[in-house]
């Protein structure tokens, strides 16, 4: 697609962390701009990677950016059901999956999308280009559920006051627009609040989690990515907030755990074995050389998980 641009984060981090195979099976369960995947593929011979993501955009970029690539094949379907979409095209179960939970380059530079605050464009935020929109959220959702998606996507302070704020303002016009809710947040914000970024990056961010289900879908995508894999095969995840890493880590974790008997039993009689290990302890974040180059990634944190051999 003409114009589609996007700035893969964590580049070679993600793919070392993949350990590929020239061989191998592998997927990127959140292609977008396809940075990722070439540089998976970049790495195969015999091997082969599909190339999944929901967006419309991004699939018409995949299908041109790849066409002369055999060894990636292009699936429409959200990562979700990742599992699901590997088997329907007969790759399943794979060596590794990559997954970067995070909005695209074009997403957010594409003003009709809807996805930022830095232009008016019409209030969408929908990755897959289907289903409820921002709009019908704010305009739809009760002031106290939307308190509740401002404190709990976005982690607002201020959720409550915003929350009153954009429900008197649609009681006089609907907001159909980035910019008109990006003024009513800021007006409802005190002056304090308004310092030190954009006041309305908080809220937006919870619209759009809201909007996507993206807890709902990383959640689920964990679960279908992990059940894919082979024994010994790797899952990568890079997110970049708060609420996406902590999911992550606490899943992973959960997958390395092993013995669950209380501590004051002389030998385990559950019989546990980890389904799963860490390669490393801490997750990857960006080095000072590629945040000069994409302040983008300055959030990114990027966290793998190698499935027990066992399993």
């Amino acid at each position: 697609m003409a114009g589609f641009h996007h700035v893969p984060v964590l580049l070679q981090e993600a793919v070392d962390s993949l350990a590929v195979k020239p061989q191998g099976l592998y997927a990127d369960g959140t292609a977008g701009g396809g940075g990722h995947s070439a540089a998976i593929a970049a790495r195969l011979t015999t091997g082969r990677l599909v190339a999944l993501d929901r967006d419309p955009d991004a699939l018409e970029n995949l299908r041109a950016r790849f066409a002369n690539t055999p060894q990636v094949t292009v699936v429409q379907g959200n990562f979700s059901a990742i599992g699901e979409r590997l088997r329907e095209v007969s790759c399943c179960p794979v060596d590794g999956v990559l997954l970067d939970i995070g909005v695209s380059s074009h997403q957010l530079d594409t003003p009709e999308r809807g996805f930022s605050y830095h232009a008016d464009a019409p209030l969408d935020m929908r990755m897959s280009r289907q289903g409820p929109t921002a709009a019908d959220l704010v305009n739809g959702e009760s002031e106290e559920e939307l308190a509740r998606l401002f404190f709990t996507y976005g982690e607002e302070p201020n959720a409550r006051r915003v929350a009153a704020a954009v429900v008197r303002s649609r009681e006089k016009a609907p907001i159909t627009t980035t910019g008109r809710l990006a003024e009513v947040i800021a007006e409802a914000l005190p002056a304090k609040a308004r310092r030190g970024g954009h006041p309305a990056r908080r809220c937006f961010q919870a619209l759009r989690i809201a909007v996507n289900d993206e807890l709902g879908e990383l959640s689920a995508g964990l679960d279908s990515a992990f059940a894919a894999l082979k024994p010994g095969g790797r899952l990568a995840v890079i997110t970049f907030h708060s609420l996406e890493d902590r999911m992550v880590k606490r899943r992973f974790a959960e997958w390395c755990r092993g013995c669950i008997c209380p501590p004051d039993f002389p030998v385990c009689v559950c019989g546990r074995t980890p389904a799963a290990k860490s390669p490393g302890k801490y997750p990857i974040t960006a080095s000072a050389e590629e945040l000069a180059a994409n302040p983008r990634a300055r959030s990114a944190k990027l966290r793998t998980i190698e499935k027990s051999q066992e399993v």
